[in-house]
C-alpha cells in the first residue's frame, strides 16, 4: 500500500500540482505587479509591500516549478495565505493607513491565493517518489518527511481552503465602494505644499484625468475604484474660480466638472493637505491636481 501511494504521488499528481501551483503563484504575482505599476507604488509602505509580494511570488513560482520540493511548496502555500490575510486586513481594518476597496482585481487575486494554498498545500504533504530527495540535504529531507506524515493533512487543507474562501466572500461583500452623492457637493480650496488647490467638502484634493474627453469621463471599473469620481450637484464656495457643471456617467450619476474637466479624488490621500495622485501617469493618462493659485 505504501509503495502504491508513493508511485501515485510520483505519477501524474505531483507534476500536476507542481505546474498548477507555480502557475497560480505567477498569476497572483502578475496581478500585484500590475496594481503596483498602476498606482500602489505611490502609497507609502503599501507600495513596498506590493513590490516585495511581486518579487517573492515570482521567485517562489520559479522554485516550485524547478524543484517540486515539498518544503518550497509549503513556503508557497504560506506565502499565499499571508498575501490573502493582508488583503482581508486591508479591507476590514486597513493597513498602514490604507483601506482597500472592492475591485475585480482584488477579488480575482484573492480567489487565486485560496487556490494556490490548496494546490501547494497538497503538493507539500504529498511524498516525493523514491530517489527524489528534498533539497537542503538531510534537514530538507527531514522536513519533507514531517510534512508527508502530518495526520489528517489533506482534510485540514480542504477545510482551511474553504474557510479562506468564505472569509474572502464576507470581506468583499462588506468592502466599501465609493458611494455617489446625489445632493449638493461643496467645492472649496485647500493648501497642498503651499499651493492652493480645489478640494471636496472633506478637504480632499480633487484631480483631473488627461485621458478624459471634454465633458466626458473615461475612468470606470478599477480606475474609478481608486480615483472615486466627485458626484452630485456642485456648490462652489465664494471666490472659487472656474466654471462648474456636471457630466452624466454611464451609471446615470452626475459627475462634477470644472471648466469641462470631470473631477476625482484619490484613495491614497488620507486627508486634507495631501496630493499623492498629482502628476501620476496611471490608468492610461496623467492625473493633475487643480491648482487655483501658487
Amino acid at each position: 500500500m505504501e509503495n502504491k501511494q508513493v508511485a501515485t504521488s510520483g505519477g501524474w499528481l505531483r507534476p500536476a500540482l507542481r505546474i498548477a501551483g507555480a502557475g497560480l503563484l505567477t498569476a497572483t504575482a502578475a496581478i500585484h505587479l500590475d496594481l503596483y505599476l498602476t498606482g500602489f507604488k505611490n502609497i507609502p509602505t503599501i507600495g513596498w509591500l506590493f513590490l516585495l509580494q511581486v518579487i517573492a511570488g515570482f521567485a517562489l513560482a520559479a522554485l516550485v516549478l524547478a524543484t517540486g520540493n515539498q518544503v518550497v511548496a509549503a513556503l508557497g502555500a504560506g506565502f499565499a495565505v499571508a498575501t490573502l490575510g493582508g488583503y482581508l486586513l486591508s479591507i476590514w481594518v486597513g493597513l498602514f493607513g490604507f483601506t482597500e476597496v472592492r475591485t475585480t482585481a482584488g477579488i480575482v487575486a484573492g480567489i487565486i491565493e485560496v487556490a494556490a494554498f490548496a494546490v501547494l498545500g497538497l503538493l507539500a504533504v504529498s511524498p516525493a517518489p523514491a530517489g527524489h530527495g528534498a533539497a537542503g540535504g538531510s534537514r530538507g529531507q527531514a522536513l519533507a518527511q514531517v510534512l508527508a506524515s502530518l495526520p489528517m493533512a489533506k482534510p485540514a487543507i480542504a477545510v482551511l481552503s474553504g474557510l479562506g474562501l468564505v472569509l474572502l466572500i464576507v470581506a468583499v461583500a462588506g468592502a466599501s465602494t465609493p458611494a455617489p452623492s446625489v445632493g449638493p457637493v461643496a467645492i472649496k480650496t485647500g493648501k497642498v505644499g503651499g499651493v492652493t488647490v480645489l478640494t471636496n467638502a472633506k478637504g480632499l484634493t480633487v484631480y483631473t484625468f488627461a485621458a478624459d474627453s471634454p465633458g466626458k469621463s473615461n475612468c470606470y471599473s478599477s480606475c474609478a475604484a481608486y480615483w472615486p469620481p466627485v458626484t452630485g450637484s456642485p456648490s462652489a464656495a465664494p471666490g472659487v474660480p472656474g466654471h462648474f457643471g456636471t457630466t452624466t456617467r454611464t451609471d446615470g450619476t452626475k459627475q462634477v466638472t470644472w471648466n469641462g474637466h470631470p473631477l476625482y479624488t484619490y484613495v491614497a490621500d488620507g486627508g486634507p493637505g495631501q496630493a499623492k495622485g498629482n502628476n501620476l501617469n496611471l490608468n492610461g493618462g496623467l492625473w493633475k491636481e487643480v491648482v487655483v493659485s501658487g
